[in-house]
């Protein structure tokens, strides 16, 4: 089994507009040009193509879709990590949220909520076991592309790679300096061997 997880390619958050829903922020033109050259790239066609909820995902995937039309398409649970109480924060700037941002990481609570419609580092990390849980049920010899979001990947990755970690040690390891952030369009491969998920850094060869 093979995964490749792609985070969705530049929004119009990624770029500074404040945003009044999460699940409906748009590509930019770049991101759109993003996501054809990611669809022009593939060299395999995939068993199954994974999308989350959100529009700047599904129009990340959409090239790859119509270019693999006969590969079916699934939506998972697998948005992106919001951890800021979406009724206060929305349509805010990034130099408004900064400080609560730097002060919710800094406290390294994986249990913390902000509020509703806000969910923990811990229940995001439910989220991502349960994406590794779905994609180990597939057929063995699948591959599959996962289209997806920056802090979603990370955590999965980060579920892979620092398994031996608590779930307070992955949060303070997961953001701020020294942090591995995942850049729009970027992909992260996984391959499941021996019943074990293993990160495939870039330019590793291929079976």
């Amino acid at each position: 089994m093979r995964a490749i997880f792609i985070r969705h390619g530049q929004s119009t958050s990624n770029v500074g507009i404040p945003c009044h829903d999460l699940a409906l922020v748009e590509l930019t033109e770049l991101g759109r040009q993003q996501s054809r050259e990611v669809a022009e790239s593939w060299t395999e066609t995939p068993d199954l193509i994974v999308t989350s909820p959100y529009l700047r995902t599904q129009q990340t995937a959409a090239a790859t879709i119509e270019r693999f039309p006969n590969v079916p398409v699934q939506v998972w649970p697998i948005q992106e990590f919001t951890y800021l109480q979406p009724n206060r924060w929305n349509g805010t700037l990034n130099s408004e949220r900064m400080p609560h941002v730097e002060r919710y990481w800094a406290q390294a609570d994986p249990e913390f909520c902000d509020g509703e419609g806000a969910e923990s580092f811990g229940t995001m990390l439910k989220r991502a076991r349960y994406a590794l849980c779905r994609l180990d049920a597939l057929p063995a010899e699948w591959l599959v592309y996962v289209f997806s979001h920056g802090q979603f990947i990370q955590a999965v990755r980060s579920l892979v790679i620092d398994s031996g970690l608590t779930q307070q040690e992955m949060m303070q390891k997961f953001w701020g300096q020294g942090s591995t952030v995942i850049a729009n369009a970027e992909r992260i491969e996984l391959r499941l061997e021996s019943d074990r998920w293993k990160y495939v850094p870039a330019n590793t060869p291929q079976f």
